[in-house]
């Protein structure tokens, strides 16, 4: 009787999955979601995994699965925070290394491989990585960019939000600079839009959902001017774990709320 116990779950489970399929496939669905992809070292940790930096490993392989998720409902934006410039400088340089080694894979051989759908975006600073990985993502930012008519995904590495807010009040003020504009004259006519269109993430939606995961719950200086009006979903599960069910729960929510709203 206990052999049957899995088997039955299990059936359980799949049948709920799809249940969760077909409600979240009739929509509504937001058309960017951020993932705040926490809890990597959490779970090699749980599994008793004696180097914890393998972790990321897991945890690239669950963002191929969740892209996936993503491309098969037509969700056409996807912004994966994947290290900020505080991981770069708090963490040991083994696990650094091999983080950014896992980055290299997963474009090189995923992303930007032939036949993948995806358009590569980036919103950080490359200079603040290694030049093999830096490099690995220019380049697929480059061979990616004639897929225009794909889902966009934005690896948001070496990044901050305060930085990013930072940089682009630098732009505009280079730029009006360079048109013999004066500090007066700027701060009269500045508005909302002249600060999002030197954002890293310019020319894309905001997000509408951001979903975090290994119970904490905080932005963590991540998109922090786009996320104003987005729904927020915080899950228990570390990131390795995040399974296509938490995703349908999350998408099913967004949903939800959406419905409330209009009612």
């Amino acid at each position: 009787m206990k052999a049957m116990f899995p088997l039955v779950r299990r059936s359980c489970q799949a049948l709920y999955t799809r249940r969760l399929r077909q409600r979240t496939a009739n929509g509504p669905l937001p058309r960017h979601i951020g993932l705040i992809m926490d809890g990597n070292r959490r779970w090699a940790r749980q599994m008793g995994l004696a180097e914890l930096g393998v972790g990321h490993r897991y945890g690239a392989e669950r963002a191929l699965k969740v892209l996936g998720w993503c491309e098969s409902l037509g969700i056409r934006h996807v912004t994966v925070f994947v290290c900020s410039t505080e991981n770069l400088a708090r963490r040991e340089k083994a696990e650094v290394a091999l983080l950014m080694r896992t980055i290299e894979e997963m474009v090189t051989t995923h992303l930007a491989r032939p036949g993948s759908p995806w358009r590569v975006r980036i919103a950080g600073t490359l200079e603040a990585l290694p030049t093999t990985t830096a490099r690995a993502l220019a380049t697929a930012v480059e061979s990616t960019a004639g897929r225009t008519d794909g889902p966009h995904i934005t690896l948001a590495i070496g990044y901050g939000g305060r930085q990013e807010l930072v940089d682009a009040v630098r732009n505009l003020l280079s730029e009006q600079a360079a048109t013999g504009a004066g500090l007066t004259g700027i701060a009269e006519r500045l508005t909302v839009d002249d600060i999002t269109r030197n954002l890293y993430t310019a020319g894309q939606p905001d997000p509408d959902l951001i979903i975090r995961t290994s119970g904490e719950q905080r932005m963590s200086n991540f998109l922090l001017w786009q996320s104003a009006h987005a729904e927020l979903r915080f899950c228990e599960a570390n990131w390795p774990a995040f399974g296509e069910i938490d995703f349908l729960r999350a998408l099913r929510s967004y949903g939800t709320g959406l419905m409330h709203c209009d009612a």
